[in-house]
């Protein structure tokens, strides 16, 4: 593996993981994701995209009726992390955190989170094998 100085790989990489329409699935995602990032010398960054990737993929999983896919990607010092699911229909605009905490809210954390830990985070409209569907993605600065 090349890296930098600073142990960053040069080389960019991509990984996807699909997973069946399963809660368990979503842990399966979080410690194969350990797993790529200490693998390419990452471990910095592993806390805060386990979050936004269960984030993320708990929602594809609560939300869809169908499989949904984990994909990562490592380019030009930005880990992307993003979950593909079957619904097209957008995601739910993110609330503020704050007013989730006072509101002791069961649910709608998951894109909050991700805004809050993510130096930048989007959706759009992916058809995949056939299948309409989404794809909700973040991006984590390595600094």
């Amino acid at each position: 593996m090349l890296e930098t100085g600073d142990t960053h790989p040069i080389e960019p990489w991509e990984y996807s993981l699909s997973i069946p329409h399963d809660p368990r699935a979503v842990t399966i995602c979080r410690r194969t994701l350990r797993l790529i990032l200490t693998m390419h010398g990452l471990i910095r960054l592993t806390d805060t995209a386990e979050l936004v990737a269960t984030e993320l993929m708990a929602n594809a999983v609560l939300h869809t009726k169908g499989p949904a896919i984990l994909r990562v990607r490592w380019s030009a010092g930005v880990l992307r992390i993003g979950a593909w699911d079957a619904d097209p229909q957008p995601p739910e605009p993110p609330r503020e955190l704050a007013s989730l905490a006072k509101a002791d809210a069961e649910d709608g954390r998951g894109l909050a989170l991700v805004r809050a830990c993510a130096d930048l985070w989007g959706w759009q409209p992916l058809a995949r094998n056939g299948s309409r569907g989404k794809y909700v993605w973040c991006d984590l600065v390595a600094a």
